[in-house]
């Protein structure tokens, strides 16, 4: 059995300008809000979904990455196996505008799209 190891310098998570302006923007919006968390929970058919929750602070164990002009993403450090190496991004795709999660581990989606799985 090896031991895996976690450098957040390595492996954290890459949020483009335009979803770090919707990060911005949504904090701005909800003035309960502090920071944006992202965290993952086991879902749907293929295993785990996205959570992105508007969180008045963070836990204590949170990886803090700053987005600029006060605002920050936390990473759950439980969802880190799951997202480390991720992009987030904020797309426009016709009319509609989404967060978009590049994960180079997912593996497989499900039929509906509300889940994924990852390479272990």
């Amino acid at each position: 059995m090896g031991v895996e190891t976690f450098n957040p310098q390595q492996e954290s998570v890459v949020v483009t300008a335009a979803a770090a302006a919707h990060f911005k923007r949504q904090l701005t919006n909800h003035v309960d809000a502090k920071a944006v968390r992202l965290s993952v929970k086991q879902s749907g058919c293929t295993g785990w979904m996205y959570v992105v929750d508007l969180v008045p602070e963070g836990k204590a164990d949170d990886l803090h990455l700053a987005l600029g002009e006060g605002a920050e993403l936390l990473i759950d450090p439980a969802a880190l196996p799951v997202v480390s190496g991720t992009e987030i991004d904020y797309v426009t795709e016709g009319v509609n505008r989404q967060l978009k999660f590049n994960n180079p581990r997912v593996k497989d989606y499900c039929g509906c799209g509300e889940s994924f799985s990852v390479a272990n």
